[in-house]
């Protein structure tokens, strides 16, 4: 794919605008402690000897015990300072998509003057989805920065919402897990999935719309040849047939033709036509809107491959269009926000523009031509 960084036009589309974030309730205790398994016994062999110690009355019970609580207020303290005046932040890639995996950059900086940390867990939160990526940092030195980098693969094209991060750490005695929760909000475009896709090969003569027939022009290809007349370029000059003896041979090229392939898609869905529960747990495959979009993406990308123009509209009236000179991302950028709407003129799409049921053929200018 060619990498363009145009924004996808959008005509008749409806007002755009983004909701409101709901901000967080700050919690009186902005720490979580959780007991790991060694933690757990740990503390019910305290407890005991704390028992032990008081029914017994013995001395050396209770410098044991009184050991085995200094070790938990030592571990509160250490950890509590490995977690402070951290900084977050994450580097997404500039584009991502379906099915193919991306990196995710976290840097961890250290702003304390003389005491490191250790032992530093971040995971990366995501709005509606399970924290299942994660980057540990073995040591952080004072006024430092490190940088850790985890690997992902999105099985769902569209907007993708990082909220923040976790950063836990288990030192010193991996007794207990402290984490606490820092807002950094961001968002991701995942791209939908591109197939590879062997167009028909075009002839040289097609035309459509308003274009006229091949004709003479500056293209590349030679439409004609002619005897070479006063004020005629000399670099046109042919010379395979002008080393014969007579005046020279000129070649006339031909003009250049831009095929245009349109899309159009159907936003709107069927009341009779509901997505079943069988194919919502067969994911995006299995759903035929997905199917739909995973196949005007694979074409367009071949189409703009081969150097023609590509528009996409919907029947909400939103159309983009890219070429060669532009890339595709404006176009994929497009289906990947495209979602299915209820009703005749209900429009909704997050951050861009309305939804797609099914691409209503293959295109409506398949072939196409206009004139450069």
């Amino acid at each position: 794919m060619s990498g363009g960084t145009g924004p996808p036009l959008r005509t008749k589309a409806a007002p755009l605008i983004a909701p409101k974030r709901k901000k967080k309730k700050k919690s009186f205790w902005p720490r979580k402690l959780k007991f790991t398994r060694e933690g757990k016994y740990f503390l019910g062999i305290t407890l005991g000897v704390g028992f032990a110690a008081i029914n017994t009355g013995n001395n050396l019970l209770y410098l044991l015990l009184g050991m085995m609580l200094s070790l938990i207020i030592i571990s509160g303290v250490m950890s509590e300072l490995s977690l402070r005046t951290l900084t977050v932040k994450r580097r997404l890639p500039t584009r991502a998509q379906v099915s193919r995996s991306h990196l995710v950059e976290i840097e961890v900086y250290n702003s304390k003057t003389r005491v490191p940390s250790y032992a530093i867990e971040v995971e990366d939160l995501r709005a509606g989805q399970p924290a299942d990526k994660r980057c540990f940092f073995l040591k952080i030195s004072p006024r430092s920065t490190q940088i850790a980098a985890y690997r992902r693969t999105p099985l769902h094209r569209g907007l993708e919402e990082h909220t923040g991060f976790r950063i836990a750490t288990r030192f010193p005695f991996g007794l207990f897990e402290k984490s606490r929760e820092v807002d950094s909000p961001d968002e991701l475009i995942i791209y939908p999935a591109v197939d590879p896709v062997r167009l028909p090969q075009r002839g040289h003569g097609d035309s459509a719309g308003d274009a006229g027939p091949l004709g003479r022009g500056a293209g590349e290809e030679i439409y004609a040849l002619r005897y070479m007349r006063e004020g005629d370029d000399p670099r046109d000059i042919y010379w395979r047939k002008s080393t014969m003896p007579g005046p020279l041979v000129l070649r006339e090229r031909a003009k250049e033709m831009r095929h245009e392939v349109e899309f159009l898609v159907d936003v709107l869905r069927p009341p009779d036509k509901q997505a079943t529960k069988e194919q919502e747990l067969g994911g995006p495959t299995a759903n035929p809107f997905e199917r739909r979009v995973r196949e005007v993406a694979s074409y367009a990308v071949a189409h703009v491959k081969r150097g023609d123009r590509v528009t996409v509209t919907t029947t909400a009236g939103e159309r983009v269009f890219t070429d060669k000179a532009r890339g595709i991302d404006p176009v994929l950028r497009f289906l990947a926000l495209v979602q299915q709407v209820d009703g005749p003129t209900e429009t909704h799409r997050r951050g861009g523009t309305g939804g797609s049921d099914e691409a209503s053929g293959h295109s409506a200018q398949a072939g196409s031509g206009k004139a450069a």
